[in-house]
């Protein structure tokens, strides 16, 4: 499948297009060690949401315990600087299943598709981490922008709408990735540009998956509740933004 029509049902389902000025800043030399942070921080918070979605709706104790030995190491890395690339290493395979609940309304689907998006979030993770290094790019903490908090004020608070919202959520950030991977490239070096054109296939799906699951999940038409987290999600990307991150708005320095 070409680029192009990987990105076209991408481009259909977002309501407003990543804004030139964030490219421009963006694709500044000394906006990547940061912009590569990020990054990878991002990978890491899209494997913890998968994990916290089957645990929450979808597997035993046991099952759930063990998910949560599988980002450990990389929890440790991130918010203890502790670990490195070497030790991470030996963490990459992932060999215990993950059951499902035998009660749980959710399924096994649920559990077939983030146990797989967890695998491949901490593959990339481990990825930029190896660029990062590579180019003598120590990792520093950065604070979280305001992206994903902003989607997630607007979740409800009642089951199974909660699900519901929170997956359509999930769907709009890997989206929002695909689209701004394929963007970006173009203006990186020749590592980079494929490292996030590879990239585009895996993101893709995962935003197929979460709307799949939302509307197994909610069993009735959800086009207007993905309208609705589409208008909120194009507003955060359209707003001016004081921080540079991978899902920031408009750099407000491009404004004055």
């Amino acid at each position: 499948m070409s680029t192009e029509s990987l990105l076209a049902p991408i481009h259909a389902f977002l309501q407003c297009p990543t804004p030139d000025a964030w490219v421009e800043e963006a694709r500044k030399p000394e906006n990547l060690s940061l912009l590569l942070t990020d990054h990878m921080i991002c990978e890491l918070k899209a494997a913890q949401t998968a994990m916290w979605l089957i645990r929450k709706y979808a597997v035993d104790k046991e099952s759930g315990d063990e998910l949560l030995n599988w980002l450990q190491p990389y929890e440790q890395f991130i918010y203890r600087k502790e670990g490195s690339l070497q030790s991470l290493s030996l963490k990459l395979k992932f060999s215990k299943a993950i059951v499902p609940k035998a009660n749980s309304g959710v399924g096994g689907e649920l559990v077939d598709k983030m146990v797989l998006l967890i695998k491949e979030e901490l593959h990339h993770f481990y990825q930029v981490l190896e660029i990062m290094e590579k180019r003598g790019i120590v990792y520093d903490n950065i604070t979280a922008g305001r992206y994903a908090k902003g989607l997630i004020r607007h979740v409800k608070t009642h089951e199974p709408e909660t699900l519901v919202d929170k997956l359509i959520c999930g769907a709009y950030i890997e989206a929002r990735s695909c689209e701004r991977f394929a963007k970006l490239a173009p203006f990186l070096d020749d590592e980079l540009h494929k490292f996030y054109i590879s990239l585009l296939r895996s993101e893709a799906r995962h935003y197929q998956d979460y709307l799949k699951l939302a509307e197994q999940v909610a069993g009735h038409d959800i086009s207007e509740r993905v309208r609705y987290f589409g208008e909120v999600e194009a507003t955060l990307i359209s707003a001016p933004d004081d921080e540079l991150r991978f899902h920031s708005g408009i750099p407000a320095n491009s404004l004055s």
